[in-house]
């Protein structure tokens, strides 16, 4: 039986249960990563980041994050060219919002800093999942270590 505080922290901001929608899109834009997404995924892929799982281009309500880490609501966006102009910036602003309303704090990178600063990109990103992690609410009854849900 499943109380409140015995879900993760994206049970409990709603994201786990909702319906995910734009999952055929999801997939044709992880075979047309970009080469910073690439390099990026490099990084966070197969818990490399702490033990951290991240997902790539996951869908949360209308929008597709680049990545997305479900235990600490974290979404990381590699963002292009197009993101840098007003029209590109008034949209990143209303979809940061949005997904704020779902608890998922969104953090930026350009492709030129993810391709030629990724160990400051990689600290950046540890940084904000070690500040989540404290804001975390523990488990009333944890697994035995080695045991996953």
């Amino acid at each position: 039986m499943f109380n409140r505080y015995s879900l993760s922290l994206g049970e409990r901001a709603g994201v786990r249960g909702m319906k995910r929608t734009n999952i055929n899109r999801c997939r044709i834009l992880r075979k047309k990563q970009t080469e910073a997404e690439k390099k990026l995924w490099s990084i966070v892929r197969n818990r490399q980041l702490g033990g951290i799982k991240f997902r790539r281009q996951f869908s949360i309500g209308r929008y597709i994050l680049d990545f997305y880490c479900p235990e600490y609501l974290l979404g990381i966006e590699a963002d292009g060219g197009q993101h840098n102009d007003d029209k590109g910036r008034e949209s990143d602003g209303i979809r940061t919002k949005e997904l704020k309303k779902f608890g998922v704090e969104i953090i930026r990178f350009s492709d030129r800093e993810v391709l030629t600063n990724i160990e400051g990109v990689y600290e950046v990103i540890r940084k904000v999942l070690e500040k989540r992690s404290k804001d975390k609410t523990p488990h009333l009854n944890p697994l035995p270590p080695g045991e996953r849900r």
